[in-house]
């Protein structure tokens, strides 16, 4: 049971994190109209990018070495507690429609589990000893990366999950939103996105939860770029699991070579409907076998498998 002293040494905690201050100028913001509350919080949010910036170095350090150990078969592991948790798991579910990677290969987790996404639980954030278990119940190796993700920088489930995965020789990335913080001095990089004092005090869903998303999809979206799943700014790994991604991955197959749509549907035909085994198809003039094997003897790298052929 939590005694009122521990409250207290907490409260003093809080009270030394930017992203809990009280701002006293925005103590009436309550008496403004829509539209001034709405130009207020705009003006908020616009300056988080200038704070994401700021962090870029350290950022693409992190980026180089999540991809390096990805490259190798490694997994990128989100873990946080509420807004943050819920963010992890958001970048880690786009990535199989976005980049056709196994579900296994970015992973989301949340401190509390998948009841957590829309509900709280209970003490979940608060024990660093379910973040440990949480990443033994995934097998983790030494070739992933556990990327910590809190908006304070003290939740102890993220911390765990750094210090967990340190420990078993994983890279790990901690993304804070606070100065000096626990969880960036434990992982191996150290991302802290200074956003300043939320709108509400205490809030960090607002411009720390804006932070960490744009950080969040930076990891993944360069990592994969990096891992080549794209070719240029084209997403040639597009999983068409609908019927927007079948025409997306038709028209992403004619901005890249120019086809008609009758030889873009026949080198999709030769190739079950792999988009970057297509576009292979059509600048190499290769059958679909052939492109699939340049393809992997290229680590499914687009661009190199061109340059192996000369078409490059």
């Amino acid at each position: 049971m939590t005694s009122s002293s521990d409250y207290a040494a907490l409260r003093a905690q809080l009270d030394t994190l930017t992203t809990e201050a009280f701002r006293p100028e925005l103590a009436e913001i309550d008496r403004l109209s829509t539209l001034e509350i709405a130009r207020t919080m705009n003006a908020e949010d616009a300056t988080v990018p200038t704070a994401v910036g700021a962090q870029l170095p350290h950022i693409a350090a992190a980026i180089d070495g999540i991809a390096a150990r990805m490259a190798c078969g490694g997994r990128l592991i989100y873990a946080g507690a509420g807004t943050a948790g819920r963010l992890g798991i958001l970048d880690a579910s786009e990535c199989p429609p976005t980049f056709n990677t196994d579900p296994s290969e970015v992973i989301g987790l949340i401190a509390g589990g998948p009841t957590a996404m829309v509900t709280a639980v209970e003490g979940a954030e608060d024990s660093k000893e379910l973040a440990a278990g949480d990443l033994d119940a995934l097998g983790l190796t030494a070739d992933d990366t556990v990327v910590g993700v809190s908006a304070s920088g003290r939740t102890p489930y993220a911390i765990g999950a750094v210090e967990h995965a340190r420990a078993r020789g994983a890279l790990t990335v901690g993304l804070s939103c606070n100065k000096g913080s626990a969880l960036a001095a434990a992982a191996e990089y150290g991302i802290e996105v200074v956003v300043g004092a939320e709108l509400l005090t205490g809030s960090t869903r607002l411009k720390a939860g804006t932070a960490q998303k744009l950080v969040l999809n930076m990891i993944s979206t360069v990592t994969m770029i990096r891992l080549g799943k794209t070719y240029g700014n084209l997403m040639v790994d597009v999983r068409a699991s609908n019927e927007k991604l079948r025409a997306r991955s038709r028209r992403i197959v004619a901005l890249a070579t120019g086809a008609s749509d009758t030889d873009i549907e026949s080198a999709l035909a030769a190739t079950g409907g792999e988009v970057k085994d297509a576009i292979l198809v059509l600048l190499a003039g290769i059958d679909g076998p052939t492109a699939a094997e340049l393809l992997a003897k290229s680590g499914g790298h687009l661009r190199a498998a061109l340059e192996a052929r000369g078409d490059a």
